[in-house]
């Protein structure tokens, strides 16, 4: 059964400014299960994530400001929102979804959370929207609890995934790979063990060719246990922040070729939704509700 992460929270504690476009967090689902394409069943509410599990990854100082609240004004700038009790709850569940949904594609084969891909946390501060690293968290359970050997963390978002390159800079069970803009924030990109920058306005054909070709090595030199898939859907040519030029259809094209590539060798995928910031919310929800289909197409 496909398994996807959702709360309410998710789209209802960011602050007042902040909500557009983080709508897409209710209505994904929404026109998931309008279509028919998933039913209530296959939701899922996730629970906090536990300061033990946290702690693997991020510093027990940064936490203790996260539960005080108690950023200072510089980070709390950093992190991009201003600190509250139902932001950090948010961040909480969000993190544990991602852990969850790790669990449940080595059941199922796959899993997906309508949030997530804070790729831009890490030990011990948050930036750009993220307070805690979702990915990182859960690469570093499933690793404390042996169920995987190898990991493959595939980022896609147009932004480069400093946190996560810098978390797991010297932890080679964890394969980091990220396709992004180049001169896109972060301004400092740690390095990741692979990383691709793209120029601005890089359309779909230069876009997917150069994942076919990504993709061609990795499968080759890489045998991941799970894979977790950051699919922003800040690629496309609408997008705000982007500063690439993708369509729709290029977007989709992205990601099925992700997915048929894993799901045909039988290597289990949690996926994160990360960043989507077009002007007209319904080509957000489009984009990333196509994410879904081709995990239930593939995978179920």
């Amino acid at each position: 059964m496909m398994k996807i992460a959702w709360a309410e929270e998710y789209c209802h504690a960011l602050p007042a400014g902040h909500r557009f476009p983080m709508e897409k967090y209710e209505l994904i689902p929404e026109q998931l299960l309008y279509e028919g394409s998933i039913t209530a069943e296959n939701l899922f509410r996730p629970e906090r994530i536990s300061k033990e599990d946290a702690l693997l990854t991020h510093d027990q100082r940064y936490w203790q400001k996260l539960m005080d609240l108690d950023l200072s004004r510089k980070e709390e700038r950093r992190t991009g929102f201003p600190l509250s009790e139902a932001l950090v709850i948010r961040e909480l569940l969000i993190t544990q979804g991602t852990v969850d949904c790790a669990r449940y594609a080595l059941e199922y084969g796959a899993a997906m959370n309508v949030a997530g891909g804070t790729h831009h946390a890490f030990v011990d501060y948050g930036e750009g929207f993220c307070l805690l690293n979702d990915f990182a968290c859960a690469a570093n359970v499933l690793l404390r609890d042996g169920d995987v050997g190898e990991i493959l963390i595939l980022d896609l978002d147009v932004h480069q995934g400093n946190g996560t390159a810098a978390i797991f800079a010297e932890e080679d069970r964890v394969y980091t790979f990220s396709m992004h803009g180049a001169k896109n924030f972060p301004m400092e990109k740690p390095c990741s063990d692979w990383d691709i920058g793209l120029a601005d306005g890089t359309s779909d054909e230069q876009y997917l060719r150069e994942l076919e070709s990504a993709l061609a090595v990795l499968s080759e030199r890489r045998n991941p246990d799970i894979v977790f898939y950051l699919s922003g859907v800040d690629v496309l040519e609408t997008d705000k922040l982007g500063r690439l030029a993708l369509s729709i259809e290029g977007c989709r094209q992205r990601d099925e070729m992700v997915i048929q590539l894993y799901s045909g060798l039988g290597v289990p995928m949690a996926v994160s939704m990360g960043g989507g910031y077009s002007a007209q919310i319904s080509r957000i929800v489009e984009a990333h509700s196509n994410t879904f289909r081709l995990v239930k197409k593939y995978y179920f």
